[in-house]
């Protein structure tokens, strides 16, 4: 099992979304977040007052995956996440030892997204 963190651009989590519902992914967590990466820095003026934007919105999205699964989210996300510009984020795999669903006490692929892969 892979617990996949992928950050996005904002404007990119619907279709994120609608790539990763077509993959037959299911189960995500997605937060809001300020980060940066390779993107250069921002300089806005608020109020009459410059302010330097060092940090962006991005998006997180966390997603519980079995094996199967793993390439198949990946490439839906860096399918739909892409804009061709710096600033579009980075998908990161980890390991998972174990998982438990709440509701019914199953306890790893059982309680991620199903065992079988989409065609």
């Amino acid at each position: 099992m892979k617990l996949i963190v992928a950050i996005i651009r904002p404007d990119r989590l619907n279709e994120v979304l609608e790539a990763l519902y077509l993959a037959e992914v299911r189960g995500l967590t997605a937060s809001r977040v300020l980060g940066h990466g390779g993107e250069t820095e921002r300089v806005e003026t608020y109020r009459g007052t410059t302010v330097k934007m060092d940090l962006q919105e991005k998006v997180r999205l966390e997603i519980g995956v079995s094996e199967p699964f793993v390439e198949v989210t990946i490439k839906a996300i860096l399918g739909s996440a892409r804009t061709g510009d710096v600033g579009d984020g980075k998908v990161f795999v980890l390991d998972v030892e174990q998982v438990y669903r709440i509701r019914t006490g199953e306890k790893n692929e059982a309680a991620v997204t199903p065992a079988v892969a989409a065609n």
